[in-house]
């Protein structure tokens, strides 16, 4: 078998495993607060949030993949070097997710992967094959570098304060109803669960499929950068079978160790993630899904009692953020480094 083709494959495996490392992150977050809420049992969580990661991607477009997969320009460079930025920028990712996730911290699988892109990037073809938008930003549009950062930076800030507000108007809306009024959310969480699912799937899986588009470019197998089916199926799947086995580290901590959560706080935290992933994915802005609810949990622990929120669990999980883009940069020019070494 010749290199390009083996190392083709093996991306497309390592892309499997970084869409299943990013399932059980963003699934353990979806369903946290739904679980310590004690509304809906796991596993017909996890079924839910499942159906609907699936479905996602099928449904609302590719706007996510193109922002990903073309920020970093490979078309003019040889195949064993564009292959070797596609490689080292999934294994930061993967790495970066698994540390994490053993840890029981939230972290961005999103970030871990543009984060791998850039390091990579940097090392392998140079600075000037990176789409960084600075350009465009001055002239107030979004696009290449700036959109990723963009979507993944002011996505939790917007997830906290729509967070924050929701619970508010909840808590005013419904403050003279009795327990009677509880199905009534009990139903709606189904709904919610549904929701976060779908907009998780129609944001998350597409990273996957852009690197492997990317490879597709990479090793000539298309002129451009393109997104088939199969490749929409498989990482679709992968994602799904993620979900399905979700993240009980960090369903633990999520669900129970940043504030104590109640029936109305579980609503109003998968409502408010799932609309800020709705609204970036209308855009192509990438965002992390695993940012954006615990963002809106913070502002929903807010809204109730900011003094009940545990902030020192919470400033763990923050720091886990500021360290992952500069972390996933090193890693993947780390990986870059040492696939150069061996491809040489």
């Amino acid at each position: 078998m010749e290199l390009v083709h083996f190392l083709f494959i093996a991306v497309v495996i390592t892309v499997v495993l970084y869409d299943f490392t990013n399932g059980f992150h963003d699934a353990a977050d979806m369903i946290a607060t739904a679980i310590a809420s004690h509304a809906i049992r796991p596993s017909i969580a996890i079924m839910i949030v499942s159906f609907f990661t699936f479905l996602g991607p099928l449904i609302a477009g590719l706007a996510v993949a193109d922002t990903i997969g073309t920020f970093v320009d490979i078309k003019e460079v040889s195949i064993t070097l564009a292959q070797s930025v596609v490689i080292a920028a999934l294994l930061a990712a993967v790495s970066y997710n698994l540390v994490t996730w053993y840890f029981g911290l939230p972290s961005s699988s999103s970030n871990s992967l543009a984060g791998g892109l850039v390091g990579a990037g940097l090392v392998i073809v140079g600075k000037t094959h990176i789409n960084w938008g600075v350009e465009a930003l001055f002239n107030f549009h979004l696009e290449g570098l700036m959109k990723v950062v963009t979507g993944l930076l002011v996505s939790p800030f917007f997830a906290f304060l729509v967070g924050f507000l929701f619970l508010k108007f909840l808590l005013f809306a419904f403050k003279r109803f009795t327990i009677k009024i509880r199905p009534l959310f009990v139903i709606t969480q189904y709904f919610s669960v549904a929701w976060l699912g779908f907009s998780h799937g129609a944001n998350d899986a597409q990273k996957g499929m852009a690197i492997i588009g990317m490879m597709l470019l990479a090793s000539g197998y298309t002129h451009s950068f393109f997104v088939p089916l199969w490749v929409i199926i498989l990482c679709t799947s992968a994602i799904t079978l993620g979900t399905i086995f979700g993240g009980w580290n960090i369903i633990k901590t999520l669900g129970f160790e940043i504030y104590k959560i109640k029936l109305l706080d579980s609503v109003a935290n998968q409502l408010s993630a799932a609309l800020v992933n709705t609204l970036a994915t209308s855009i192509g802005a990438p965002t992390s899904t695993t940012q954006v609810v615990t963002s809106a949990l913070l502002g929903n622990g807010s809204a109730r009692n900011i003094r009940r929120v545990n902030w020192k669990r919470a400033s763990h999980i923050i720091w886990g953020w500021i360290l992952n883009i500069p972390v996933s940069i090193l890693l993947g020019a780390l990986y870059a480094n040492i696939l150069i070494r061996i491809l040489s």
